[in-house]
């Protein structure tokens, strides 16, 4: 039960992180904020948890509230804004992977005490690396289109094309980039588990930002 707690606890602080970075920055806010969240859900993927006897990783909060940004863009500042955002958001990523991989070639002083910390935390496994910046890059542009679109079609359903377009990528993106990542690795029935628990984690969290887009909404509408 702690760890259900501390779960509801994050989304609601990274939620609010999240519409406090646009209130106060604008889109450059959010801008950031993406490319903020996912290099710290790459960090934080590294730790195991278990939630109601399943094991996943941390990371489910930040990494779905780039979605949240991405809406937020696109309903307020238009795909195009949301689609800049997200290629930002890739660049960082390879240049944090890239950055780091060279901080491991350094031979450590004798008096260094975070050379084997960091090997734990950043050498990475380069086919689930790419896996990974593919499939959220993927993901994402496929949900500013979703989104986009409903919008098109249903002009008053905003918590319509928030949670199909968000909910729809989710789990597009955990069961492509689970078969992409751990073919041959693990059997097929366990990829299945891991997308599946991770897809019904992120459904829920995507539930959750709906409350936090409308307020992003609401207060643009106060101020107008």
């Amino acid at each position: 039960m702690n760890n259900i707690l501390l779960g509801f606890i994050s989304v609601i602080i990274t939620f609010s992180l999240t519409v406090l970075s646009e209130k106060i920055f604008k889109k450059e806010g959010l801008f950031i904020w993406i490319s903020i969240a996912t290099i710290l859900a790459n960090i934080l993927v590294c730790k195991s948890i278990e939630v109601f006897s399943f094991t996943t990783n941390l990371g489910n909060a930040l990494f779905a509230s780039s979605f949240l940004a991405a809406d937020i863009l696109t309903e307020k500042y238009g795909g195009d804004s949301a689609k800049k955002a997200i290629i930002l958001s890739v660049f960082s990523q390879i240049t944090f992977i890239i950055m780091t991989q060279f901080a491991l070639l350094y031979t450590p002083s004798s008096v260094d005490r975070a050379n084997e910390s960091m090997k734990n935390l950043f050498t990475i496994n380069l086919r689930v690396s790419i896996s990974s910046i593919l499939m959220y890059f993927i993901s994402n542009i496929i949900n500013i289109y979703i989104y986009t679109w409903i919008k098109k079609k249903m002009p008053k359903k905003l918590w319509i094309r928030n949670n199909i377009s968000t909910i729809v990528c989710n789990c597009l993106e955990n069961f492509i980039f689970s078969t992409m990542a751990f073919i041959g690795i693990f059997p097929i029935n366990t990829i299945f588990e891991i997308a599946l628990v991770a897809s019904i984690l992120e459904i829920i969290i995507a539930i959750l930002d709906t409350p936090f887009l409308y307020l992003s909404i609401y207060k643009t509408k106060q101020e107008k």
